[in-house]
């Protein structure tokens, strides 16, 4: 998604899974798409993305990193530039969200990507 931010396309391909799936349901949520729709392909299908011009940087966390429910600031500054710019997408007991919906519900978790 990334790339085709950068050279303006205004639509990608994404392999669907149930986590891609739950993670672009968070980016829409926060603005950062327009929208996304399932196309089966007979291999199992892809979304098609229509982007919205917003992401500067996103990136997957490896290892998946895990977190204790005390620690968001400190991870929040290892991968999000400035306050309140940015998501940490995170897995936590309770399904996929975003790290300030993980602090609010005082759940731990591992982190999976980050967006701003």
């Amino acid at each position: 998604m990334k790339t085709h931010e950068m050279v303006g396309q205004e639509r990608c391909t994404v392999r669907a899974t149930k986590l891609v799936k739950d993670v672009l349901g968070l980016l829409k949520k926060h603005r950062y798409l327009r929208e996304f729709t399932f196309v089966e392909n007979g291999k199992g299908g892809i979304f098609d993305v229509a982007l919205d011009g917003r992401i500067n940087n996103c990136g997957v966390v490896k290892p998946r990193t895990a977190v204790k429910r005390t620690d968001w600031a400190r991870w929040e500054q290892q991968f999000i530039p400035g306050v309140g710019v940015g998501l940490l997408i995170v897995s936590t007991p309770q399904g996929i969200m975003t790290n300030s919906d993980a602090d609010e519900q005082k759940l731990g978790g591992r982190l999976l990507a980050y967006i701003y």
